[in-house]
């Protein structure tokens, strides 16, 4: 554990998404903690060690004659944390608030069930992610006076900033504006914080007392136990995958696998594993659709067109006809307005509240110049979104606003 970990925690510095990846597939909850730890010991060390020190002028109001009015005093800076503050700050404030942020941004579900399943991977990855933007402050305190020591501490906030990003769009598979929104919002919490300082100083140095953190132990340890239980249950199913994609026969493990990477934005590995599906067996419907759907976001619609094709053949009602709302997107990418408005009407017919099958037939109507249809569909995008379940409004929202903007447009 502890030379996976360390790769894992060094793998930060030059490819921030797969590492995190790999953090919530084999990182440890508590090396990450002994990792902030270990790396707040050492820069209380670094900044607390004897060498050069920072003058400061003091005047001398009662010199004698001769003597110089002012004094130079050479005072090294302090720091005034204990090296378990970092830890505990990331526990109790900035985790739970970054997870709160994302989930009123990311509309994600219950904040209880997002708590539940996603604290103890966020903890994780955000510990790790903090060692690792610290590590560069620690050697800089070493070898460079304070003023350089200050530099490089604010880079490393920035670099953290930069690492969240990576752990919000890994652990919740938002989008790349969500995640970043969440980042900016993320220091709230830690600021609103700052205000109470004070009664929250005090607070930590008692939970940090080893008579508290004894009987905290003795009598909440099954709870503590529990605090990991949803990364270990998550890292059990990815070894279980593993494992069943060694037998060369089972595309069904290749294609859940390829879900995970998708849903933590690594198309790359998604692509491979969705491929290595099709290749055991090329009847693997949900594995073309799914390569059907990655080729025409990165605008490769020949390649869409090809698994979207596949899929028809296989399956016409696959994923409950979303297919033919694939396939006419694809179609009006093309700007082959008529085959899209074909699969599309179709489409409208099996499911008519479809947001965004609404709007993409709107759009395909538009194209032909049937301009009073296509206000028709815009209306009732619009109308299905907003009478939509709540938890399904987070992924039509998009389409509503589109349905919206091409409506006023059209007077």
């Amino acid at each position: 554990m502890l030379i996976e970990n360390s790769k894992l925690l060094w793998r930060l510095l030059w490819q921030p998404a797969g590492a995190m990846s790999g953090i919530l597939d084999r990182g440890s909850l508590l090396f990450a903690s002994l990792a902030v730890l270990a790396v707040s010991l050492l820069f209380e060390t670094t900044v607390t060690r004897p060498g050069p020190q920072a003058p400061i002028v003091v005047a001398q109001p009662g010199a004698e004659p001769g003597e110089a009015p002012v004094r130079v005093v050479h005072v090294r800076p302090q720091w005034s944390f204990s090296f378990y503050t970092p830890l505990l700050v990331l526990a109790a404030i900035y985790v739970p608030g970054t997870l709160l942020v994302t989930n009123l941004i990311g509309r994600l579900g219950g904040l209880g069930v997002v708590f539940q399943r996603d604290y103890s991977s966020l903890l994780t990855c955000t510990a790790m992610a903090w060692t690792a933007a610290q590590v560069p402050v620690v050697v800089a305190g070493w070898v460079a006076p304070f003023p350089v020591l200050g530099v490089v501490a604010a880079l490393a906030y920035v670099y953290f900033a930069v690492l969240m990003f990576f752990v919000i769009r890994t652990v919740f598979g938002v989008e790349n504006g969500v995640a970043a929104g969440a980042v900016c919002l993320s220091w709230i919490p830690v600021a609103a914080a700052a205000v109470f300082w004070g009664p929250l100083q005090f607070l930590f140095r008692l939970l940090a007392s080893p008579f508290f953190l004894f009987y905290a132990f003795y009598y909440l340890r099954g709870e503590f136990a529990n605090v990991g239980a949803s990364l270990r249950s998550r890292q059990n199913f990815r070894r279980m995958l593993e494992a069943a994609a060694i037998n060369p026969h089972d595309a069904g493990a290749q294609y859940q696998l390829g879900l995970i990477y998708q849903q933590r934005r690594q198309t790359t590995e998604a692509i491979q594993r969705f491929k290595n599906a099709v290749a055991i067996d090329p009847a693997e419907t949900d594995a073309h659709f799914q390569l059907g759907r990655i080729a025409r976001e990165q605008g490769r619609l020949k390649d869409a067109l090809t698994h979207f094709q596949t899929v028809v053949d296989q399956d016409e009602k696959h994923s409950l006809s979303e297919i033919l709302r694939e396939l006419g997107a694809v179609y009006l990418a093309n700007r082959q307005y008529g085959d899209a408005r074909n699969e599309l009407a179709v489409y409208i017919e099996r499911r008519p509240y479809d947001t965004e099958g609404l709007y993409y037939y709107g759009q395909a109507l538009e194209g032909l110049g049937d301009s009073s249809t296509a206000r028709e569909m815009y209306a009732r995008a619009i109308e299905s979104a907003r009478t939509a379940p709540r938890y399904r409004r987070r992924y039509i929202a998009k389409w509503s606003r589109l349905a919206q903007k091409q409506l006023s447009k059209l007077g």
